[in-house]
């Protein structure tokens, strides 16, 4: 049976328990008045501000580090490696910015990779693959632990090999 629900205008009506936004997931968007078209459990109500699934809010900017990873994959393999750590470095901004931690693994894998290719410090690439395998621990992201684990190993690997320095590349 369909419930009731009066809201102020411009509220969004969201599924409990919804803690993103993802295409499909705004079940209705009230202009104001009654609705009587949500079924099942009742609805959480989300009011406009910075933390709505809303253009400019919070969710807006959800992805965005994900795809400035993407993007600093590619400008790395057109060789434009001081950019893709630029990316790096706009997306962690963002993931601490608004607390979304979810890539943050990941970033740090990325920009270790990205200084092995420059070849910057070994103490500054040892503490990203150690801080990408430490975040992955902590949030028990398995696959992430064991990708920057691997990466890490193959680094050493070729460094003991003598094949690191400028121009070493690691797997993406």
């Amino acid at each position: 049976m369909p419930l009731p629900v009066t809201v102020p205008p411009g509220t969004t009506v969201v599924p409990p328990g919804t803690t993103t936004w993802e295409p499909g997931s705004v079940s209705t968007i009230v202009s104001g008045g009654t609705t009587t078209g949500v079924s099942g459990p009742p609805m959480v109500i989300s009011p406009p501000g910075p933390t709505s699934p809303r253009p400019g809010g919070r969710d807006a900017i959800r992805g965005v580090p994900y795809f400035l990873a993407l993007k600093a994959e590619a400008l790395h393999l057109a060789d434009r490696t001081a950019e893709a750590l630029e990316a790096i470095r706009e997306a962690e901004a963002l993931v601490e910015r608004f607390e979304e931690r979810w890539r943050y693994a990941e970033l740090h894998r990325l920009r270790a990779v990205f200084l092995t290719a420059i070849g910057a410090e070994q103490t500054q690439i040892e503490v990203s693959f150690r801080e990408a395998i430490r975040i992955a621990k902590e949030q028990k992201s398995v696959s992430l632990e064991k990708r920057a684990e691997a990466t890490y190993a193959e680094y050493r690997r070729q460094k003991a090999g003598g094949t690191a320095g400028r121009g070493f590349r690691l797997p993406l």
